[in-house]
């Protein structure tokens, strides 16, 4: 059960680790120049604004990243302070917390002291605009785009969240801190496809989702087996002493009666030894069987010579020296 764990454990590591947060995750998802009926400011007004949108599954701060319009912070001869100066940098706030796949807009040709949505950053709506994103070492450079000359209310924006295709979409189709529109009447076999073309993020999701009801179905039947097994051993357990208390009882019964046996067996012995004592000896151990036979047919004999009287039922023996009574 542990190495299972621990296998579920890497996996969803692994998993998780390829959708690692980092600032590359960080992109330009939208940008718009004229601004006559879109979002507007907390103070009322409209003006240009940037989109940036946190790609990955985890949650990154951006405080502190640089917003450049200006190209000569290519150069690579310049000095980071140099280069700072021809940059807005991002505010030190709360709000630049961005947490998994959500948006965050900023106005441009802003002032910071207005709000942490508001840059310093130059957009001039009459010719393309170069915009970049860099890192808080002001020399790692994040992602750029170049925006066309743009219509009014109309803005230049990737095709979906992170894509690498840009579109221009029109005013109602501008999505400020929102996911990049997608058409109501789209399906959803073709939103797969515009989104996932090649079937990587659906076979990732099924496999997943396979992985995972198979762990889930091992871990349930693990438990009912160790349930099962618990049960199984607790019947044998009970078996074992209904049947060692059966032993035990028919013994003691086959003790019993054994020692009933024995004793009935004692007693009638002992009631034949009685008789045989009456009948041989009258409890006399010295004189024999033979002798006690002789006397009483030497008796009988006496009895027929008439030594005895005639009265019905009584047998009398005459005292008489007869040489028998010395036996």
């Amino acid at each position: 059960m542990k190495r299972i764990t621990l296998l579920v454990g890497i996996a969803l590591f692994a998993f998780l680790s390829s959708f690692a947060q980092g600032a590359k995750n960080i992109k330009i998802n939208e940008v718009l120049m004229v601004n006559d009926s879109s979002i507007m400011n907390e103070f009322g007004q409209r003006g240009a604004w940037i989109e940036l949108v946190n790609t990955a599954y985890s949650s990154y701060d951006v405080r502190g990243m640089f917003i450049a319009t200006d190209r000569r912070v290519l150069d690579k001869s310049l000095t980071v302070p140099e280069r700072i100066k021809m940059m807005s940098q991002l505010p030190n706030d709360d709000c630049t917390r961005l947490t998994a796949r959500t948006h965050l807009l900023f106005f441009l040709n802003s002032n910071p002291a207005r709000g942490a949505h508001h840059l310093d950053a130059k957009a001039n709506p009459n010719e393309p605009l170069w915009i970049a994103l860099y890192d808080g070492n002001a020399v790692d450079l994040i992602d750029s785009v170049t925006v066309p000359v743009l219509k009014p209310n109309t803005s230049y924006a990737r095709e979906n969240d992170g894509r690498e295709q840009w579109v221009i979409k029109a005013p109602d189709a501008v999505t400020p801190a929102m996911n990049n529109y997608v058409q109501v009447t789209e399906t959803k076999i073709a939103f797969l496809k515009r989104n996932d073309p090649h079937g990587f993020g659906i076979t990732i999701l099924a496999m997943g989702i396979v992985f995972s009801c198979l762990v889930l179905l091992y871990i349930a039947f693990s438990i009912m087996g160790a349930i099962m097994k618990r049960r199984k051993r607790k019947k044998e357990e009970w078996r074992k002493t209904k049947t060692s208390r059966k032993f035990h009882l028919k013994k003691s019964r086959e003790r019993t009666s054994e020692a009933q046996t024995e004793e009935s067996k004692a007693s009638v012995k002992g009631e034949a030894d009685s008789s045989n004592t009456f009948v041989s000896g009258f409890g006399d151990a010295d004189v024999s069987d033979e002798e006690y036979m002789a006397v009483i047919a030497m008796a009988l004999k006496q009895y027929e010579d008439d030594v005895h009287d005639t009265e019905s039922g009584i047998i009398t023996i005459t005292h008489s020296n007869q040489h028998w009574r010395n036996v």
